[in-house]
């Protein structure tokens, strides 16, 4: 048995098809699927499979049949959404939403990634399942879309995940931008007056592994609906930045706060997107570990990936 486990396994193995099997975190659901026993992760890319074709879509998951779909692509160009909304709509909402039709024909179970940006961002606590929404920008809406668009397909069998803050070993996010600067200036200004969650890609890849082997468990598993998935803690971008280059050996007093008003986007983002657990918890899944924890695990085990930004 893995390291995960699985009490009650099935006879047959679970079929476990990932969607953007190749960006950060579908690459590190898959590394994570590979080491549970009990499971047949089948991962596809965007050239592999458009999401956005309904007939390609269901083509799929009569080739895979498989009995979850983790959805971890997306349209993720929080400001060239401003200015391309369609495609993003497109991508984040339109396609879950076939993902989930398609899903309800075959009697696959949809677990589906969404984001901190459906909230306005104006709290001071950390955001409930069922706080209100609120997006303030395209990125958010399309999202929040998408959400609407599987739990309409799919209301018994889907489950949308909220996470923030991803960094992880593939592609680009802010923790490989923070070594690259370290290592081109002698000081870095980051914005201190926005609050979240890091969260390590494995991290919350384990957490979706998690669910999708409960929901296929013998008792179900969580309730279908929305959770929220990220690492425990909170910071604000300026913290975490001490916090990676504490990690590389650097001065962390090399960083300065600033304001978010020194660095316009053209996308305006969350002030405050803390994302409470308490759903993720009551369901019995594991909760992950705090933020800072996890930043140093991930320099322990995915630490070459990282520094070579």
């Amino acid at each position: 048995m893995s390291e995960h486990g699985w009490p009650g396994q099935r006879a047959q193995p679970v079929t476990l098809l990932v969607t953007g099997a190749g960006g950060q975190l579908g690459t590190d659901l898959l590394r994570v699927l590979s080491a549970v026993d009990g499971l047949q992760p089948v991962g596809v890319r965007r050239r592999e499979l458009d999401i956005t074709d309904r007939a390609a879509v269901e083509a799929a998951l009569a080739r895979v049949r498989p009995d979850v779909v983790l959805n971890a692509a997306g349209y993720t160009a929080v400001d060239a959404a401003e200015s391309d909304e369609d495609t993003a709509h497109l991508v984040n909402a339109v396609a879950p939403g076939l993902l989930a039709a398609a899903c309800a024909r075959s009697g696959a179970r949809l677990v589906h990634v969404s984001t901190d940006y459906v909230f306005a961002g104006e709290a001071s606590t950390p955001y409930e399942v069922d706080a209100p929404t609120g997006p303030k920008s395209a990125y958010g809406r399309t999202k929040l879309a998408g959400e609407q668009a599987v739990r309409s397909a799919l209301p018994g069998a889907s489950w949308v995940v909220r996470t923030a803050w991803l960094y992880g070993e593939t592609g680009g996010n802010f923790v490989k931008t923070i070594v690259r600067l370290e290592r081109s200036h002698q000081t870095l200004d980051v914005v201190d007056d926005q609050r979240g969650a890091p969260t390590w890609s494995r991290d919350l890849a384990r957490g979706l592994v998690d669910l999708a082997r409960a929901v296929t468990g013998p008792a179900g598993g969580p309730a279908p609906g929305v959770y929220h998935g990220t690492n425990a803690g909170d910071t604000t971008w300026y913290g975490l930045a001490r916090a990676v280059f504490a990690e590389i050996g650097a001065d962390p007093d090399r960083v300065r706060p600033t304001g978010t008003d020194r660095f316009p986007r053209p996308a305006p983002r969350p002030a405050y997107s803390v994302l409470s657990g308490a759903a993720w918890r009551a369901a019995g899944l594991l909760p992950l570990p705090h933020w800072r924890a996890a930043l140093h695990t991930a320099f322990a085990e995915v630490g070459p990936a990282l520094r070579a930004a």
